[in-house]
């Protein structure tokens, strides 16, 4: 038994067990009238830790060896997504392989960043423009797969993933400051001009109707309250009335009159928050901060770029993921589907953050060893 788990990093463990108990009791109390979603969620998050063990033994060495057929592979998936994909609410994500059905999308959330770090590891030393130039290649192809299933917020986390890695390979700030003005400029026009924009007719060109549609409840939810914009009333208005202290576990009134949406999945931070208030949101706050911060100690103290590069990536991921459930939760972000970490129902979430963890583990674990 020693032997088992001597594989795990203590304090992250602990870390993700606190979030597995957080995310475990926020369950049980929203999965009411969802038959089976607790005991399924159970067994989702034994089928990430079996993950996240497996994972931890593979040193970084092995890991390097296994970026490019992983990416690949990935890519490869992503192809037969265009090709002979299934198609499900109107998106196209899934491949059926005949004994069962992926969603290749995912598994790039991992092989990304492992490629990007694998790239930059053998240039490092003699890093040039054009190397950062072949990265952002890398990286935008499977982003410009996925938005065309489409799948907004899984591209973006594919699209974060890999930019982290950039990021800290040494990407310049100045290359980063026009991307930013133009980001802003483009914020501000939507903001002032959005009683035109946002009427019907008006094609947004590079987004879908239904990403239009989100982005303009956003800044307007009451436009439409009980359509396009009731998910973002009613998690803001369940965030809200939490008050200080929250109603009292299993006292959430939004919660148990049904009035959140998709209360286990991508919601499921508003049912934490109504039933626990401020002081639980403080909690949950610092239980992810010490997640990054650990992530981030156990990048820095890894020996070589490769390992650096994917374990810092890896734990920016985890920040992402919270950030942008928290932010769409709160009404700051719109609404794109994306999970709150190791608290969402969601077996193959689970499994991905599961797989991040076990990486950052084994790379943690395995620091001595320097690959060749």
């Amino acid at each position: 038994m020693a032997r088992t788990f001597s594989v795990f990093d203590g304090p992250l463990l602990l870390i993700l067990l606190a979030l597995a108990g957080v995310g475990l009791m926020s369950m049980y109390s929203a999965a009411g009238g969802f038959d089976g979603r607790f005991s399924d969620q159970l067994r989702n998050y034994g089928v990430a830790l079996l993950a996240m063990w497996a994972l931890a033994q593979l040193s970084p060495h092995t890991l390097m060896r296994l970026a490019v057929p992983f990416y690949l592979l990935g890519l490869g998936l992503l192809m037969g997504v265009e090709v002979a994909g299934e198609t499900s609410k109107g998106a196209t994500r899934w491949l059926n392989l005949g004994f069962t059905r992926i969603q290749p999308s995912e598994m790039m959330k991992i092989a990304v960043p492992m490629m990007l770090a694998w790239y930059f590891h053998r240039h490092q030393g003699a890093l040039r423009v054009r190397d950062f130039i072949v990265a952002a290649i890398l990286m935008l192809a499977p982003f410009a797969l996925i938005v065309l299933q489409p799948d907004l917020g899984t591209a973006l986390l594919v699209f974060g993933a890999g930019f982290f890695v950039l990021f800290f390979a040494g990407l310049s700030f100045r290359l980063l400051v026009p991307v930013t003005v133009v980001t802003v400029v483009a914020i501000g026009t939507l903001v002032m001009l959005e009683d035109r924009l946002c009427v019907d007719g008006v094609d947004w060109v590079i987004l879908h109707d239904y990403q239009k549609h989100r982005v303009c409840t956003l800044l307007n939810p009451s436009s439409d309250p009980l359509g396009k914009g009731f998910h973002t009333i009613q998690s803001a208005i369940a965030v809200g009335s939490g008050g200080m202290l929250g109603k009292g576990y299993m006292q959430g009134t939004q919660t148990h009159l049904d009035f959140i949406p998709e209360r286990t999945t991508d919601f499921i931070f508003a049912v934490y928050a109504e039933e626990f208030g401020f002081v639980g949101n403080l909690v949950l706050l610092l239980l992810y901060l010490l997640l990054l911060f650990r992530g981030l100690s156990i990048a820095s103290s890894a020996p070589t770029m490769f390992a650096r590069l994917l374990a810092g990536s890896l734990t920016m991921v985890f920040f992402v993921y919270a950030f942008v459930n928290m932010g769409m939760v709160s009404g700051v972000l719109p609404v794109v589907g994306v999970p709150l970490p190791f608290m969402s129902y969601g077996g193959t979430a689970l499994l991905t953050l599961g797989c991040a963890a076990g990486i950052l583990m084994g790379i943690q674990r395995h620091k001595a060893l320097v690959p060749s």
